[in-house]
């Protein structure tokens, strides 16, 4: 082998043959190698940095919700957007400002101590809180997360939060509307009622004519009866003999006139009192039904307000009434009895000019619910129009003569008292609907 020396040398040299030198180019080449793949995973991590960098920066934009970094003292690191604006602030005047300044004084204390237990417990924490916004005080739900690095240090929390403010408005809203639409409703179950009191109101005059005549008869009576009498006693304050009053008795008939004026008596306060009941009744009848639900016979408040029914048309009506009397429910009992006058009417607007038109009223207790069925012996309902019957301002009367609102209001009615309203085929004939209430404490 060759050997490279220092001819001038005095002393041995170290001999570096071909082989060594294969060696060193292998190794220079192995760690140009290894620099080659280290700047290109260098670069590969410098690409996904970018990347996760551009999404958050697109995510501190876009974001809705508050979020905010902060460092262990508490101090802005970086913030959204949307928190910026809230504020009125440009994003470069955030960094290193104490996130208590732009809070309401009175939570401060509250949300330093919530970042101090997330800190120390790396546990998440929730806190509602007012931010100073520019459009004034905002309150905002945060939620308090520890902010951990690589070595699962805990560097600081991250904060989101979200504006209740909006959330607060609907909530105040959706509540105004809803107050809003009880309100109508109520006006509407009034307005109805009020329509099917007009069609009642032939026969509540008949129904008042009668009495009121009964009484006015015999109170004409009672003013005959008096003037008898009181020419009787004009005889005796002026000293008639005996024979003579008797004979003026005779002649005034005072004898049958006594008998007579008992039974005009009791006339009159039988018409009197037949009047104070069906003024009773329509008084009951014509209440709005608002406020607490209570316990009332459903027995009694559906046959009141069929009877009215009943009253208000000319046709040969029969309404039978069977099954458990008393019948418990709960609920209000004017509203129910709109509810049965809306059923009512609508069967006998369907059996209008039938002979031998019958509705029956069967009340029943089942599985702790008070059950009220009203069926008629119509024409019944066909099944492509059953489908709709409870749509609003659907109705297959003749314009003028139905607003299709009844059938829709009592079922919401039934609802609203935590039952239902439904309508039952009968293959026989007829229409049949089942009101479904709860029952009364001890029914």
């Amino acid at each position: 082998m060759a050997r490279i020396a220092d001819q001038g040398s005095t002393s041995a040299e170290p001999v570096i043959d071909d082989r060594a030198w294969g060696d060193v180019l292998q190794a220079m080449d192995r760690t140009y190698a290894e620099l080659v793949d280290y700047q290109e995973q260098l670069e590969a991590r410098n690409a996904e940095l970018l990347t996760l960098r551009r999404l958050l920066t697109s995510i501190m934009t876009s974001i809705s919700d508050y979020l905010v970094v902060l460092d262990r003292d508490g101090r802005i690191v970086d913030a959204s957007v949307s928190f910026c604006q809230a504020l009125g602030l440009d994003v470069a005047r955030l960094p290193e400002a104490p996130i208590g300044d732009f809070v309401a004084p009175d939570d401060r204390d509250a949300l330093a101590r919530a970042i101090a237990g997330t800190l120390a417990t790396r546990s998440e924490a929730t806190l509602t809180a007012d931010l100073t916004a520019l459009a004034g005080p905002d309150r905002v739900e945060f939620r308090i997360a520890p902010r951990l690095d690589r070595r699962r240090r805990c560097t600081g929390v991250v904060l989101t939060g979200r504006p209740m403010g909006e959330l607060l408005r609907a909530y105040a809203d959706l509540e105004r509307s809803h107050r809003e639409l009880t309100e109508t409703q109520g006006q509407l179950v009034r307005n109805e009622k009020l329509a099917s009191l007009g069609r009642l109101l032939a026969g509540v005059a008949h129904e008042l004519n009668n009495p009121i005549s009964f009484v006015y008869a015999n109170a004409h009576a009672l003013e005959k009866y008096l003037d008898r009498f009181e020419t009787y006693f004009d005889r005796v304050q002026a000293g008639a003999s005996r024979d003579d009053l008797i004979d003026l008795r005779a002649e005034l008939r005072l004898d049958r006139a006594l008998t007579n004026l008992r039974t005009a008596i009791e006339g009159a306060r039988d018409g009197a009192e037949r009047v104070r009941n069906i003024v009773e009744d329509l008084r009951r009848l014509s209440a709005d039904g608002a406020g607490e639900m209570k316990r009332f016979d459903l027995a009694e408040t559906a046959q009141i307000a069929a009877n009215w029914v009943k009253r208000g048309t000319r046709s040969d009506l029969s309404i039978a009434v069977s099954g458990d009397r008393p019948c418990i429910a709960c609920g209000r009992p004017g509203h129910i009895q709109q509810v049965v006058m809306n059923l009512v009417q609508n069967a006998v607007d369907a059996m209008a000019g039938q002979q031998g038109a019958t509705i029956r009223l069967r009340f029943a207790h089942r599985d702790g619910r008070a059950v009220l069925e009203v069926c008629d012996t119509g024409p019944g309902i066909p099944d492509a129009v059953a489908a709709r019957i409870f749509d609003p301002f659907y109705t297959t009367k003749e314009v003028g003569k139905g607003t299709g609102l009844g059938l829709s209001i009592s079922h919401k009615i039934a609802e609203e008292h935590g039952g239902t309203l439904s309508y039952l085929p009968k293959p026989e004939g007829g229409a049949c609907f089942r009101l479904d209430l709860p029952c009364g404490d001890g029914a």
